[in-house]
């Protein structure tokens, strides 16, 4: 690990742990901090980072994706940015339970916010799909659900093998995620979608419905509907202009979030964090797109995730002013020039688009 600070002023740094992972994410990671480094310090804002080699590599070497005290380690950090997760050898189980999910949960990071657009200058792969019919974001629970540890396999090797996988919902888990939702559509356009599959799922998905209209009557200024995750999907790529927050379970979360950023041109500018809102625990911060062995290592990796995030992540810290600088120069890239690596159909490099965010950030 390595530790070096950004330019600022005098005021308290922020720490940051830096975990770029796998495969791209050395790369866009690196551009991230060089963007954020470069807005923070006009804004006098100073970040200390301190980088971890936790990865897949290790794993292979070490049996391990962290040290047995990695949690404790970040415990003390404002924040964790974090690149890709996955390599080939290494089953994504074994990756995403040795690392990324250990994180999430321990550190009571309940929310996954995904804020989803179509920018200018970028080609939706929906026809007819402009910047002004996609601005939405997906609130994914990222803690329980689907995607609990209750369960087991039994007989393995038998005929009679099986396994069972238990979905877990609490009252106290969607309560607050239904909150968050109905909250930010407040400070947006007022209007909440909630993914769910209660014809089908007799127990959980009831239940979830049942405490989410709980929550919505608390927030009687919102808007609200509900749709089946099957015809949400639908929806989405139909008609993704009615949409403006999206709130679903650990599962339904996870897929609606990525069809969501597909839709927008490319997985490789969707940027997300991994939130605890109660600012109890440092939260996490990471492009969508994976570790794409790939074009890994060949430079030429979509940076605009990272750098996203990036951005997501000084807003949490307290600074809305120079996140919005990233996220105005991410637009002011995409709309004025004709930058764009391989995934957008261009050819310039991760250097490329690095150094045109840096150019366009420094304007006035």
């Amino acid at each position: 690990m390595t530790d070096s600070a950004a330019p600022g002023g005098e005021a308290r740094a922020h720490r940051i742990a830096l975990i770029p992972g796998d495969g791209i994410g050395r790369e866009v990671i690196a551009a991230a901090r060089t963007v954020a480094d470069a807005v923070c310090e006009r804004h006098g804002i100073a970040l200390r980072y301190q980088e971890f080699d936790w990865s897949c590599e290790r794993y292979l070497h070490e049996g391990a994706m962290m040290p047995d005290d990695g949690i404790e380690q970040l415990r003390s950090f404002d924040a964790i940015l974090l690149g890709a997760v996955g390599w080939p050898g290494v089953p994504d189980h074994v990756s995403l339970w040795g690392l990324l999910i250990p994180i999430r949960r321990s550190f009571r990071q309940y929310v996954n916010l995904r804020p989803v657009r179509v920018f200018d200058g970028v080609v939706s792969p929906l026809r007819g799909v402009g910047p002004d019919d996609v601005d939405l974001v997906v609130i994914r629970e990222n803690v329980e659900g689907e995607y609990s540890e209750v369960g087991g396999r039994m007989n393995r090797g038998f005929p009679d093998e099986m396994a069972v996988q238990e979905a877990v919902f609490t009252r106290a888990g969607v309560s607050r995620i239904a909150d968050y939702a109905f909250n930010l559509a407040r400070r947006r356009n007022g209007h909440v979608t909630s993914a769910t599959k209660s014809n089908g799922i007799v127990h959980t998905m009831p239940f979830w419905d049942q405490v989410v209209g709980e929550r919505a009557a608390a927030h009687p200024d919102v808007s609200w509907n509900q749709e089946h995750i099957d015809a949400l999907a639908a929806k989405l790529v139909l008609d993704p202009a009615r949409f403006d927050v999206i709130v679903g379970s650990n599962l339904f979360g996870d897929i609606l979030s990525d069809l969501a950023a597909a839709i927008s041109g490319s997985l490789g500018i969707a940027p997300s964090a991994n939130l605890n809102p109660d600012r109890e625990f440092p939260s996490m911060f990471e492009p969508v797109h994976g570790s794409a062995p790939d074009i890994a290592g060949r430079g030429i990796a979509n940076p605009l995730g990272a750098v996203w995030s990036a951005a997501l992540m000084l807003d949490h810290l307290g600074h809305p002013e120079a996140a919005g600088e990233i996220i105005s120069a991410i637009a002011r890239l995409l709309g004025q020039s004709g930058i764009r690596t391989p995934d957008l159909g261009g050819s310039a490099t991760t250097d490329d688009v690095t150094s045109a965010l840096l150019e366009i950030a420094r304007r006035p």
